[in-house]
């Protein structure tokens, strides 16, 4: 970076000036510098002015125009700013041009949201999975950040005076990227296998764009106390608890990374391990903010990051949070007019909880059926196959007879076999799908 650069004082916030480009193809929220000022704030930036262009297309050089520019710099000046930040994603020679002219750090969307991940992630898994896209952003930008050393590498132990500094890192940086990949590698393949391990259990997991509530309904389902903040990217690690639903009995219920506007592409790549839970779920639940302007937009950057991972057909239900807020007054029809089967909810004072349950009991149901499997009372070898693939709800015995009352996905019955056993819809059923195709059949290969 620029090296004569004022910096705040140790541990004192600096003073951002932030700026947004829109451009034809972008959609404007009513506050288009509402969520990169939150973004700013969630990296300890305090936000002291704000500037939007509207653009054809960016400027070559310094991406906003030369009037624009000049208005930047006098707003640094003003405001004596310590960093520029913008709200899209420049390219290395774009940042090196702006920094020589307004004489202060100046970072891109990426760059700030790398920060925060680095800031925010506790475990192994994700402080692997930001510093890889971090060197992944860096590499091409070597150049830039090494600009201000010597280009000769030079004394003993060393290649020679043909070694460049550039060079030398950069090999670096790629044997590191290298190794990260591999580490991250094996863990995706350990959380493959540990995802896979639970397919006798129902799953479901919470998407939905940074800050809509996901901590805070989990904590509301299944007393998870994960730690909740009012802030971007609060949760950036996989937590899976139990839930016991009501009429139904305990899925696992799993919070995942928020979502946002434009999430870099290395990013994706990089948490791909985190984003297993949600890939394998049964059921999503996107959870929105009906209480924040930008809902509607919002909505749709989760659904084309769900389309980039490959889980955009999924059975999903939309669950709209924050209801109780008084900014959700005129959000939330306009909303249920458009997704009429969403749920609105409050997960911070229970409002709609139960309906939601009820939704999701009923959407886990339809490819399971609400049996009773009669057989006799020694087969063991059933009762197995009938705990290990479904739900055992109950048992009735006889002296010699057994009725297991279970729900059982649909592909699984048709691998009953035995003349001794005899499987009925169970007659109570009021959630669950019909069975009155099933004929009597038994075990066989079931084991």
């Amino acid at each position: 970076m620029v090296d004569d650069l004022e910096r705040s004082p140790s541990g004192a916030s600096e003073r951002a000036i932030v700026v947004r480009v829109i451009l034809p193809e972008q959609s404007i929220e009513e506050d288009p510098l509402k969520e990169l000022t939150g973004l700013a704030t969630t990296a300890n930036t305090k936000v002291v002015a704000g500037l939007t262009q509207k653009r054809v297309k960016p400027d070559v050089g310094t991406y906003v125009g030369k009037g624009k520019l000049e208005a930047i710099n006098q707003l640094v000046d003003e405001h004596q700013a310590d960093v520029v930040i913008f709200d899209n994603d420049l390219s290395p020679a774009q940042t090196r041009t702006l920094e020589k002219v307004l004489s202060v750090k100046v970072l891109d969307r990426t760059e700030l949201i790398l920060d925060i991940f680095a800031t925010h992630a506790q475990t192994y898994e994700a402080r692997l999975s930001v510093e890889l896209a971090q060197l992944e952003y860096s590499l091409p930008r070597l150049k830039h950040l090494w600009s201000h050393l010597s280009r000769l590498k030079m004394g003993v132990g060393m290649r020679g005076p043909g070694e460049k500094q550039l060079e030398v890192d950069r090999r670096l940086v790629e044997k590191r990227i290298h190794d990260l990949r591999a580490e991250i590698n094996r863990i995706e393949k350990r959380k493959e296998r540990q995802v896979a391990s639970r397919r006798g259990h129902r799953t479901v997991s919470l998407v939905g764009y940074t800050n809509a509530g996901k901590s805070t309904l989990m904590n509301a389902l299944t007393d998870a106390n994960v730690i909740t903040a009012d802030k971007l990217f609060a949760t950036l690690d996989t937590r899976t608890r139990r839930w016991q639903l009501p009429n139904w009995g305990p899925v696992l219920l799993s919070d995942t990374v928020g979502f946002i506007r434009e999430l870099p592409h290395r990013l994706i790549a990089s948490f791909k391990a985190t984003l297993e839970e949600a890939r394998q779920a049964d059921l999503l639940l996107h959870v929105a903010d009906a209480s924040n302007p930008a809902v509607f937009h919002q909505i749709g950057a989760v659904f084309l990051v769900l389309q980039e991972i490959g889980i955009d057909a999924k059975d999903t239900l939309l669950v709209l949070n924050k209801i109780d807020r008084p900014e959700a007054e005129g959000c939330v029809d306009g909303l249920l007019n458009r997704y009429p089967n969403a749920i609105p909810i409050s997960a911070a004072a229970g409002d709609g909880i139960d309906k939601l349950s009820l939704a999701v009991s009923d959407s886990l149901s339809r490819t399971f059926l609400d049996l009773d499997v009669e057989s006799d009372i020694g087969n063991g070898k059933l009762m197995a196959y009938l705990a290990a693939h479904g739900e055992v709800l109950s048992k009735r015995f006889n002296e010699t007879r057994v009725t297991i009352h279970c729900r059982l996905p649909e592909k699984f019955v048709g691998r009953i076999r035995d003349p001794d056993t005899t499987i009925r819809p169970h007659q109570s059923s009021g959630i669950l799908g019909s069975a009155t195709d099933i004929e009597d059949a038994t075990v066989e290969d079931v084991a």
